[in-house]
């Protein structure tokens, strides 16, 4: 009988960081049968020759919670080679949900992740209660790539609090109740809890959401009952107190005795400190703690350009932004809008603005390529080009914008900025590559390509990481987290989620601005190049860049230990 699928001779890298070899892989069904030299034929043969044969990555931090109701092909990750999504992300989910609480929840999510109330409401059946009914109802939604969720600090707060659960403490029975929810929902398939402790999340009327401020009783009465069911950990820091913050952590780990994981953008240690978490996570990892942190490996931040509403701040920008794209590039090619725009953003900056000067700094050029360019330095920010050019940097952002028919983007850094950094954090065996936040702040933000950046710039460009250890990375050490022994390797008997992939010329596209949700809803997008297949499940999802419209998906559960 001939195999289902048969990838010939590619460079088979296998997920465990060994050495690559070159060899044959062949698929029946789901699953791996074969590896090396296969004899005999297939219904379908992909030629790997000069071509990485890899595990499908696991994307550790999305928000893709909504948008699996109107796009279950979870575009833009689906084409940078991901195969399995966690969802349920810093304590933001819907489940479990009492019915009269979906609005409630639904606008929370919009709040802090971008994302209209209006169009999860419409977009999503709302046809469960608790957690494992809101995993049977994903099932239905036939994804294209494999889906794990966490469930959400906010929900079980909301669940047993009521409204009461955004200022008020938790009395003990409460927090007996919220313990037991969270580890009934991982015994139904959660494969873990999240929750976030950022003051910047906040609901529609301003207050911080629902455990913001949890205290030290209640997230470690939930994280044991979560452990106790074999669910991870995940948080969100408030990073202005760090150290409260990891100790709170550290309490959450010892008492769930499980996987821990959290938020880690890069933060510059004291002197002869590589970085502000190393003291705290050598004295956990000393107590036997299984903690990794999670952070971009690039700089990240919002895109500013005609087609988004991330530009500077006066009232004569407000009233760009207020219009449609086309107004806006009909509007700034009046040089008498052009002046006003000027100068309203000269009066608010270094003559009386500081913090402006600083956001403007932080504006670099995606550049023109076909391919974004995220590692500039300091002489290429906005400033630095508009002082070359003899203008002010508003005025450099206007003519850009004009000259590219409003197509120009500048990436605005609030984060890893220094990449020199950056190198030395990635290489902590405690750190993996991550946080691309895919399907949250839909206008703002697009760090969907993470993973092919991890290939292109610090495979590729750099040579900071083999080839062995990018792949390993993004997929074995990201599914050993999840609690996966059947994903992340190329193996006999494993799940056959894999990529073909071109490691020579794999890059991400510019993002761009589509209209594909409900309600004519935007949101930004951007594609990759360098992807010959990406097979989930044993069907292949994208071919060279397009899906394929095989929907292969499949809802993963928690499973008990044993």
């Amino acid at each position: 009988m001939p195999h289902d699928l048969i990838i010939r001779g590619g460079l088979i890298v296998d997920g465990t960081g060994s050495e690559p070899f070159v060899g044959d892989v062949a698929i029946d069904n789901d699953t791996i049968v074969a590896l090396g030299k296969v004899e005999g034929s297939a219904l379908r043969e992909i030629d790997a020759k000069g071509h990485a044969v890899t595990p499908g990555f696991v994307d550790l931090h999305t928000h893709l919670d909504a948008q699996a109701g109107w796009d279950p092909d979870l575009t833009p990750i689906v084409w940078h080679g991901v195969t399995t999504a966690l969802i349920g992300n810093c304590g933001v989910t819907f489940a479990p949900c009492k019915p009269a609480d979906r609005e409630y929840l639904a606008s929370m999510m919009e709040s802090v992740e971008d994302i209209p109330s209006s169009v999860i409401l419409d977009g999503l059946p709302w046809d469960w209660d608790s957690y494992g009914e809101y995993l049977d109802s994903l099932e239905k939604l036939e994804p294209s790539i494999n889906v794990v969720g966490m469930v959400g600090h906010c929900a079980i707060r909301t669940y047993v609090m009521g409204e009461r659960g955004v200022d008020e403490e938790p009395n003990k029975d409460e927090i007996a109740q919220m313990a037991e929810l969270a580890g009934k929902s991982v015994a139904e398939g959660a494969i873990g809890f999240s929750s976030s402790r950022l003051e910047a999340h906040t609901m529609p009327d301003g207050r911080c959401i629902p455990g913001t401020f949890a205290k030290s009783e209640e997230m470690t009465a939930i994280a044991k009952a979560v452990g106790e069911n074999n669910g991870l950990v995940q948080n969100v820091l408030e990073y202005s107190r760090l150290d409260t913050e990891m100790e709170l952590l550290r309490e959450q780990a010892l008492a769930a005795q499980t996987r821990v994981i959290f938020t880690a953008p890069h933060i510059p240690g004291a002197a002869g400190k590589g970085n502000a978490y190393d003291d705290i996570i050598a004295s956990m990892k000393a107590e036997g703690i299984d903690i990794t942190g999670l952070a971009l490996p690039r700089s990240f931040g919002f895109l500013s350009g005609l087609k988004t509403n991330i530009m500077f701040m006066s009232p004569a920008w407000q009233e760009l932004v207020a219009l449609d794209f086309p107004s806006r590039l009909a509007s700034i090619q009046d040089a008498d809008t052009r002046a006003r725009l000027i100068k309203e953003a000269s009066e608010m900056g270094s003559n009386g603005t500081p913090a402006l000067d600083m956001w403007v700094s932080n504006f670099y050029s995606l550049g023109e390529g076909e391919s974004p360019e995220y590692t500039k330095g300091p002489e290429e920010s906005l400033p630095a080009i508009a002082k070359a050019a003899g203008e002010h940097p508003a005025e450099t952002w206007l003519r850009m914008m004009l000259e590219s028919d409003g197509e120009a983007l500048f990436h605005v850094r609030f984060g890893n900025h220094d990449y020199e950094a950056m190198e030395e954090f990635l290489q902590n065996d405690w750190v993996l590559p991550s946080l691309g936040d895919t399907g949250a702040h839909l206008t703002q933000i697009i760090d969907a390509g993470w993973a092919t950046f991890m290939l292109s710039h610090w495979h590729r460009e750099k040579g900071t990481f083999t080839l062995a250890e990018t792949i390993r990375m993004l997929t074995s050490a990201q599914a050993r987290i999840l609690g996966f022994e059947d994903r992340g390797t190329l193996a006999v008997g494993m799940r056959a989620d894999i990529n073909v992939i071109d490691v020579n010329t794999v890059n991400e596209g510019q993002p761009t601005l589509i209209r594909d949700f409900p309600d004519d809803t935007p949101r930004l997008s951007q594609k990759a190049r360098g992807y010959l297949a990406t097979i989930c499940n044993g069907n292949i999802i994208v071919e060279n860049g397009e899906l394929t419209g095989q929907r292969s998906g499949r809802v993963l559960r928690n499973q008990p230990a044993a």
